[in-house]
C-alpha cells in the first residue's frame, strides 16, 4: 500500500494486488472496530426498531428478559403435558392397587450386578420396618421389569376426537412403575398429577378470560361515561373487594349443590373464580379510560359523531391492550392458588375428577407427610406454575412500558 499526494492536495490510497485480494475477503475496519457492513446492518436494525409497532417492540423487549423466556418454556411444557396427559400417564384415574398403598417413588436403573441391561425397575415386595414395625414396600432385586415405550394400557380419549390404549411408557412382566410413588389408595401419583393438571391449568385460564371480558366491559363503561354510572360501579366494586377472598370463595363453593356432575362442577368453580377477579381488571380499565378519553383523537371521534361503543371498542381499548394482557397474565397465579385452595379444603373439584389441590389433601396430615414425603410433589408443580406465570407477567410488564429500556435478567 502506498500514499500519493496529488495536485489538489488530497491523499489517495493505492492498494497492491495482494491487498486488494485480501480486501475482498475482509473489509477494512472503521472507528469502533466495526466493518462497514456491520455498521450498515446496525443502522438498518435501529431504523427497524424505531419503526416497529407496539407488539413488535414488546416482543423485542420480552426476548431480552431471560426469566420470562425460561417461564414461557416451562409453561409450554406444562401445558403440553396437560394436553397429552392421557397418553403420557401410564395409568388412568380409576387405576389403583391396594397392594401398593403409599408406595415410594420407583427408581429407574440401568445396571444390574455391574452389567448394563438398559432401563428397568425392580419389583416391589412387602416387608416390616424393624423400628416402627409398620408395613413398607421395598425393592425385590430378584424381579426385573424392563422399561418399554408405546405400550398397551387402559383406554383413553383425546377430547372426544379419538380413542386409544397406547401409553408412552410402561414395564413388562406385569410390573408396576410409580415415578412419584402412590397415594393412600394405591393410585399412581405421577399419572394423577398429569391428569390433574388439565383441571388446575385450565380453570384459571377460563376464569381469567371471563373476568377479562367483565373487567373490560364494566371498567370501560365506568371510565368513559363517568358521573353516576361510575359512582355506582365503583361502590359495587368496593363492596365486593371488602370481603375476604378465601371465605367468600368458600361461601360460594358451599352453595354448589352436592353430587353435581364433574363438568358442571368445573363450570361452577370457574364462575366463582371469575366472579371475584374481575374487579381488579375493571379498575385498571377505568383508570386508563379516564386518562385517555380527553385525548385529541377521542374528541375528534366524538365531534365526527362516532357512537360511544365504537369509540370504546375501536379507539380506546386497542390503545392499551398490551397492559390488559399483562394484568391478565398476573391474575392467573391468583386463580391457580384459589382453585388449589378450594380443592384442598374439599370445596372444589371432587372425585372421581382430580386436580393439584385434591392431590394435596393427603398432605394435610403432618405425620403422613413425614413418613411419605413424596405426597408433597404436587405442591412443587403448583409453586413452579405460579412462579412461571409471575416471571412471565413481570417480563410482559417491563416489555409493555415504552419508557423502560430492555435489560437482560
Amino acid at each position: 500500500m502506498s500514499l500519493t499526494a496529488p495536485k489538489n492536495g488530497t491523499r489517495t490510497i493505492r492498494l497492491t494486488r495482494r491487498e486488494k485480494k485480501i480486501g475482498m475477503q475482509e473489509e477494512t475496519t472503521f472507528d469502533g472496530g466495526y466493518t462497514r457492513t456491520q455498521q450498515q446492518a446496525a443502522s438498518r436494525a435501529q431504523d427497524k426498531y424505531y419503526a416497529a409497532g407496539q407488539w413488535r417492540l414488546m416482543w423485542t423487549k420480552l426476548r431480552s428478559h431471560r426469566l420470562a423466556q425460561i417461564s414461557m418454556v416451562v409453561l409450554g411444557l406444562l401445558y403440553l403435558g396437560a394436553i397429552f396427559a392421557p397418553f403420557l400417564a401410564p395409568y388412568n384415574l380409576g387405576s389403583y392397587d391396594a397392594a401398593y398403598i403409599d408406595a415410594p417413588p420407583t427408581r429407574i436403573r440401568f445396571f444390574h450386578e455391574g452389567q448394563w441391561v438398559g432401563p428397568y425397575v425392580y419389583g416391589l415386595e412387602h416387608s416390616r420396618d424393624p423400628e416402627t414395625l409398620r408395613s413398607i414396600l421395598t425393592a425385590d432385586t430378584d424381579r426385573i421389569h424392563r422399561l418399554q415405550f408405546f405400550v398397551e394400557g387402559s383406554e383413553w380419549s383425546f377430547f372426544g376426537l379419538f380413542s386409544s390404549s397406547i401409553h408412552l411408557f410402561g414395564v413388562d412382566g406385569g410390573g408396576r412403575i410409580f415415578l412419584f410413588g402412590t397415594d393412600g389408595m394405591g393410585r399412581d401419583l405421577f399419572s394423577r398429577i398429569l391428569l390433574g393438571s388439565q383441571v388446575s391449568l385450565s380453570i384459571p385460564l377460563v376464569g381469567v378470560a371471563i373476568s377479562f371480558i367483565l373487567g373490560i366491559v364494566v371498567g370501560s363503561i365506568a371510565g368513559y361515561f363517568g358521573g353516576t354510572i361510575d359512582f355506582v360501579i365503583q361502590r359495587i366494586i368496593e363492596i365486593m373487594r371488602s370481603f375476604p377472598t378465601l371465605p367468600l370463595w368458600m361461601a360460594l363453593a358451599a352453595a354448589i349443590p352436592s353430587r353435581v356432575p364433574v363438568v358442571t362442577m368445573f363450570l361452577y368453580i370457574t364462575i366463582i373464580m371469575a366472579f371475584i377477579e374481575w374487579t381488579t381488571l375493571a379498575r385498571v380499565v377505568r383508570s386508563k379510560f379516564v386518562s385517555l378519553k380527553q385525548e385529541d383523537y377521542v374528541m375528534a371521534a366524538r365531534v365526527a359523531g362516532v357512537r360511544p361503543m365504537k369509540i370504546i371498542g375501536v379507539h380506546l381499548v386497542p390503545g392499551f391492550m398490551s397492559y390488559l394482557i399483562v394484568a391478565m397474565t398476573l391474575a392467573i397465579p391468583g386463580m391457580i392458588l384459589g382453585e388449589t385452595a378450594l380443592s384442598f379444603l374439599g370445596l372444589g373439584i371432587q372425585a372421581p375428577a382430580t386436580s393439584w389441590g385434591v392431590l394435596l389433601q393427603e398432605a394435610q396430615n403432618v405425620a403422613s407427610v413425614s413418613i411419605y414425603p413424596h405426597k408433597l410433589i404436587p405442591l412443587i408443580f403448583v409453586i413452579l406454575t405460579v412462579l412461571a406465570f409471575n416471571f412471565l407477567g413481570d417480563g410482559l410488564r417491563d416489555a409493555a412500558d415504552p419508557y423502560k429500556k430492555a435489560n437482560k435478567r
